[in-house]
């Protein structure tokens, strides 16, 4: 079976015989990984023998200066700490609930295309999403700021769903575009949980963040393709909703915060799980041996009766060793 194939069947809930799986590195990790194993660093997902791959849409911007990063939107990360793919925001671009002076941008639909024909045209059977990261709540709260935006919802709700609006209408123009491709599913990456609960309350998610995630993923499912969500954090009490609006792979799933068992029953039937390996408290901790053994355990929960894509919670992180790298590849291909 192919493996975009076994992809499909976990999707479907098919019990398989070989459970797909996703491994990605942080750019510390992927250099210091890919020199201690001689290849270079564009390869490692065929190294690892990964079965899904994703195209960044939304990745228009620019270096200003030494890791200072302006992307499309205007808002610049800097990336001058340890974290050097995403970073902390560098100033608020929208100190006050007020967007008579900012302007959205317009994507950069020849970035998108390209970034999507060079997946589509990759010659690999691997399962392919085309990917809005920093997508909806996440973008909202890098234009206004965190603690600003999230009070905006109970004060200024007017300017938050219009700041919200904006938005939703850019992302929907990069789905359709990405949509005239051979891609398989949609990716979305929008934090909205922490590590004991949702940011926001269920209701208010449900006010401000669900009707345009819901636009957005039936724009997908129309399409027929397949609809991903990254969250970080225990989003137990809105899984039904997201169920509800079409998900169908939710990643990523942090042991440290769910019950396995319990999640894989309460949603196990409805919803693909990708992830469950944990980079906080698992990979940069323990032995190489023990890592193999917490991963065969972990898709023995999973994996019944379909449904799992095994892999790390997160890119792991550059404070992992690079052994517990080598042995997570070493037990996913030795299934």
């Amino acid at each position: 079976m192919s493996k975009k194939n076994t992809v499909m069947a976990a999707i479907q809930h098919n019990q398989i015989d070989i459970v797909p799986y996703n491994i990605e590195l942080t750019s510390g990790l992927l250099a210091k990984v890919t020199q201690h194993l001689g290849i270079d660093q564009a390869g490692f997902g065929q190294y690892a023998g990964n079965h899904l791959q994703k195209a960044d849409c939304n990745t228009a911007g620019t270096y200003i200066k030494n890791n200072f990063f302006r992307d499309e939107f205007g808002v610049v990360w800097d990336r001058t700490g340890a974290d050097k793919d995403i970073g902390i925001i560098d100033h608020v671009l929208l100190p006050e609930p007020c967007l008579d002076s900012f302007e959205f941008p317009r994507p950069d639909m020849n970035n998108a295309a390209e970034n999507i024909t060079k997946l589509v045209n990759n010659g690999t059977d691997t399962f392919k999403l085309a990917k809005i990261g920093t997508c909806y709540f996440e973008r909202a709260w890098s234009l206004r700021g965190m603690e600003n935006l999230l009070m905006d919802f109970l004060l200024e709700p007017d300017f938050a769903k219009q700041l919200l609006d904006g938005i939703l209408e850019y992302n929907l123009q990069i789905i359709d575009t990405a949509l005239n491709y051979d891609i398989d599913g949609f990716y979305f990456g929008d934090d909205y949980g922490q590590q004991n609960g949702l940011i926001m309350s269920p209701e208010t998610w449900r006010k401000f963040i669900r009707p345009g995630l819901a636009r957005m993923f039936e724009k997908v499912k129309s399409a027929g393709k397949v609809v991903a969500l990254h969250s970080c954090g225990n989003i137990s009490r809105i899984l039904g909703d997201l169920i509800d609006i079409g998900l169908d792979i939710y990643q990523t799933v942090q042991p440290e915060v769910y019950d396995l068992k319990k999640l894989k029953t309460d949603f196990g039937n409805k919803l693909t799980f990708w992830g469950g390996i944990s980079t906080q408290q698992t990979l940069p901790f323990v032995s190489p041996f023990e890592l193999k053994d917490i991963v065969k355990k972990t898709i023995a929960i999973m994996a019944d009766k379909g449904g799992y894509i095994a892999g790390p919670t997160h890119r792991i992180p550059a404070d992992v060793p690079v052994e517990n790298v080598i042995a997570l590849v070493q037990v996913l291909k030795e299934q």
